[in-house]
């Protein structure tokens, strides 16, 4: 298993540099910079005054020697400052990483905790009409784009009960209350795909477990039907679902940005949203690489999952 692990992270290190290469390079194909936002883009602006400008950003030089920068400064802990207020990027990224990962936290438990027992239901009612609800519901998760059902959320509260989230973040240990007040329907506009995804998947899998050979002798000799699905059947089920939960996380990590701006959320999302359209290259390029970040560690941690959920498979 340790072995597998150091594997897994020396393979990370490579992918980590191309996307930083990969980020670095494509933040700089849009049209203008930090200063061209700055001075609103007049043409008759001081040439000399541009350029003391773009040195004092940081923005002087080639390419390679701006990208050398940001890379030694990341091995040193330095992710730079923000071209846009001057903070530092860490800082940036501190305030709103907490906000983002208890909307995908919230947002997932959701989805797993409906979706799961929905999964199962629907394949052990095969062709009833709870399995025929439960399929039509998730052909209609699927399809839902979660930013049109956060602002019919947001809509159908306010115009039915004339209620509206709170708009200032209020951290959880402050006040649960209205922190909860403001996450809900944001984290049930996102996990309603993840909901639907991880509903069908358990349905298939469930489905094709109940016909595996182990299934029919465990039945035979007598072994009650409930601790065949819970401790035969499903525990395999839940491996495929397990890679799907990763990857959403670092799906939902990117994608719950424009539900953070309908809410008001100065998330990860948000925040990066806000970078790049003010073209805060320090901020896009380390949310960017924070997000990678994540999206790798729960991939490898579903990977070392896999050995719990089912010992049959080997992490050597």
């Amino acid at each position: 298993m340790g072995g597998y692990v150091v594997r897994r992270i020396l393979v990370a290190i490579p992918t980590l540099i191309g996307i930083s290469i990969l980020i670095f390079f494509m933040v700089r194909l849009l049209p203008g910079d930090i200063v061209s936002v700055l001075t609103g883009g007049d043409i008759g602006s001081d040439p000399t005054l541009v350029a003391k400008a773009r040195e004092q950003l940081g923005l002087n030089g080639s390419y390679p020697e701006q990208y050398w920068r940001w890379v030694s400064g990341i091995f040193h802990g330095d992710l730079g400052f923000s071209l846009r207020n001057t903070q530092p990027v860490s800082q940036v990224l501190l305030n709103a990483i907490p906000i983002t990962f208890e909307l995908v936290f919230l947002g997932l438990l959701i989805a797993v905790v409906i979706g799961l027992p929905l999964g199962v239901l629907s394949a052990v009612k095969r062709d009833s009409k709870h399995d025929y609800a439960a399929r039509v519901g998730g052909l209609i998760g699927v399809s839902i784009p979660n930013f049109w059902l956060a602002t019919l959320l947001l809509l159908f509260t306010s115009r039915v009960f004339g209620w509206v989230p709170p708009l200032n973040y209020t951290p959880f240990y402050k006040d649960p209350i209205t922190n909860l007040q403001q996450f809900i329907l944001p984290a049930i506009a996102i996990s309603v795909f993840t909901l639907a995804i991880v509903m069908r998947m358990v349905r298939a899998t469930m489905l094709e477990v109940l016909g595996q050979d182990y299934v029919r002798t465990a039945r035979a000799k007598g072994v009650k039907r409930k601790v065949v699905i819970s401790r035969h059947a499903l525990r395999n089920a839940l491996i495929p679902v397990v890679t799907v939960v990763g990857f959403e996380i670092g799906i939902l990590m990117g994608g719950s940005a424009i539900v953070e701006i309908i809410f008001g959320l100065p998330g990860l999302g948000n925040t990066l949203i806000n970078a790049i359209f003010n073209r805060d290259y320090p901020v896009v390029q380390g949310a960017t690489m924070l997000l990678a970040f994540i999206f790798i560690t729960a991939n490898l941690l579903v990977d070392l999952l896999y050995g719990v959920l089912d010992p049959r498979i080997s992490q050597e």
